[in-house]
């Protein structure tokens, strides 16, 4: 037994060599989050939500189009199901984005040391690309902050998927939300591809609540330069 435990030393001493410092993490981030925020020209996607449980339905299909300067608009294309869903969940959530993305309130949603307290807890690998996993606990109660963990590419130091819950409900109509958000690389950025999540809603329960993101198009798109 005595060897096996000196054997082991070394490794877990390796692999915790491996990984840079929390600070060293987020600094890497926020700067090249700087520089994309910078280069991001105005966009337009397609958002499809689906929420259903065992008595309710509902689909909408959204346009939305994110000017160069963060701020979202967005068209309705089409809506179906339950009324209920549509008008206290779906156009909820609309409306709970368009304010997140207003000039006020912008630099209150990122993830940055001002709005979050970080600890690195490892490095995993997501879609065959290693991340480093970091736990985020939010300095206020904020509604558009996340309770949960986030996983920045070790690469590119973008963010490829957030898991968590709100720091506080966005609606009265929901009082509960677990989420999974993902994200994939266009070009030079990293978009949101989907978000999944499990709602404990007022009115019918709990629900499931899938959006799907389609169909970027890019205005005067701009590449990105190195933090590094």
């Amino acid at each position: 037994m005595k060897t096996i435990a000196i054997a082991l030393i070394p490794t877990l001493a390796a692999f915790a060599a491996e990984l840079p410092t929390t600070n060293e993490v987020v600094a890497r981030f926020v700067a090249h989050e700087n520089i994309r925020r910078a280069s991001l020209s105005e966009y337009s996607v397609t958002t499809r939500y689906h929420l259903e449980n065992k008595s309710r339905r509902a689909n909408m299909e959204v346009r939305w189009t994110r000017l160069a300067n963060g701020v979202k608009q967005y068209t309705i294309i089409s809506e179906e199901g339950d009324g209920g869903v549509r008008s206290h969940v779906f156009h909820k959530l609309l409306e709970a984005e368009v304010e997140a993305s207003r000039s006020a309130e912008q630099e209150r949603t990122w993830i940055t040391p001002a709005n979050y307290a970080f600890r690195l807890t490892g490095k995993e690998n997501v879609n065959g690309r290693e991340a480093y996993v970091v736990e985020l606990t939010p300095k206020t109660d904020a509604k558009f902050l996340t309770c949960g963990r986030v996983w920045i590419d070790a690469r590119d130091y973008a963010v490829t998927q957030i898991e968590g819950s709100p720091a506080r409900n966005v609606s009265f109509w929901t009082k509960n939300v677990k989420f999974v958000q993902t994200f994939e690389k266009t070009g030079d950025f990293w978009f949101v591809a989907s978000n999944h999540s499990l709602t404990d809603a007022r009115m019918f329960g709990l629900a499931d609540l899938t959006i799907q993101y389609s169909d970027y198009k890019f205005t005067n798109p701009r590449s990105t330069k190195s933090a590094d």
